[in-house]
């Protein structure tokens, strides 16, 4: 079965009484070479334990399994079990499981789903969740890569480049901790139905280390104040941030010794700009 056949994927759905769910947010590839250079893309061997992440009816899942040692892919959708039992029931290097990501054990499904192997990631995100699982993955420290498509905004937003519209905090958390590469882009007409946004394809790969070596806490508290007001200049922002625990005159030192301009905005700050501001804050926080 062509998974990715308007016609065949049609008739799959009928025969199983399926209907969309817009609330999931749920749009199937109906284009091959999709979910081919996905797999492709993500780099799975022999050796490689996938998570796959709303697997839908199955396209990509049958594309990793031919690559990667074991396929681990949970559905939150209880209506899509039996589909995945037709369509990748049968392949023993698969198992799919009727969970939410957002809530489940990853450590513990890891351990006992892909022992032995190196876990990374592989999904085609819906689009009401990109933020909070990539948040939840990158932040689970298990995976070597992951490799997902999301919204097109999305992923402009996580390569951004400091000073752009773009950039923001998200972007930074994303960076910090892995090295995002943007891949390529898929247009609507490769989905089903059809969603009203082009998507892209982007892999994060797990940094060694941290991009700075700073307070954690206290430097995303300093990029979540800079940015909950990024029209104002840094200094103003980070004194309505940490209001009532460090006076003007305080902020204004640590952003002069961390060597940034009086009048800078914190949009305009890369990690190493905001660690080295981090330090000096941290200097006259009580």
């Amino acid at each position: 079965m062509d998974l990715t056949n308007l016609a065949e994927l049609t008739n799959l759905l009928d025969r199983h009484g399926f209907l969309f769910s817009k609330a999931k947010g749920q749009n199937f590839l109906i284009a091959s070479w999709v979910p081919e250079r996905i797999a492709e893309e993500a780099g799975a061997d022999g050796h490689t334990g996938v998570l796959e992440i709303g697997p839908g009816v199955g396209c990509l899942t049958a594309q990793l399994a031919k690559r990667a040692g074991r396929v681990l892919a949970l559905e939150v959708d209880a209506r899509l079990m039996p589909v995945l039992a037709e369509t990748v029931g049968g392949m023993a290097n698969v198992t799919v499981l009727n969970l939410d990501a957002m809530e489940a054990d990853l450590s513990a499904l890891v351990t006992e789903h892909l022992p032995g192997l190196t876990p990374a990631v592989c999904a085609n995100l819906p689009y009401n969740i990109t933020t909070p699982i990539l948040t939840r993955l990158i932040g689970s420290g298990l995976f070597e890569h992951i490799t997902v498509m999301v919204q097109r905004e999305v992923a402009r937003r996580i390569c951004a480049a400091p000073g752009t519209a773009e950039y923001g905090a998200f972007g930074i958390y994303v960076n910090f901790y892995t090295e995002p590469k943007l891949l390529f882009d898929v247009p609507p007409a490769c989905f089903e139905p059809r969603p009203k946004v082009t998507s892209s394809v982007l892999r994060l790969r797990r940094r060694e280390t941290p991009a700075a070596q700073v307070n954690e806490a206290l430097f995303f508290r300093i990029v979540r104040a800079a940015f909950n007001q990024r029209r104002k200049t840094l200094q103003n922002a980070l004194y309505a941030g940490f209001a009532g625990r460090v006076d003007k005159d305080a902020v204004a030192s640590a952003v002069a010794r961390a060597g940034l301009p009086e009048a800078v905005r914190g949009e305009a700050l890369s990690i190493p700009e905001f660690a080295a501001l981090t330090d000096a804050l941290g200097e006259v926080l009580p």
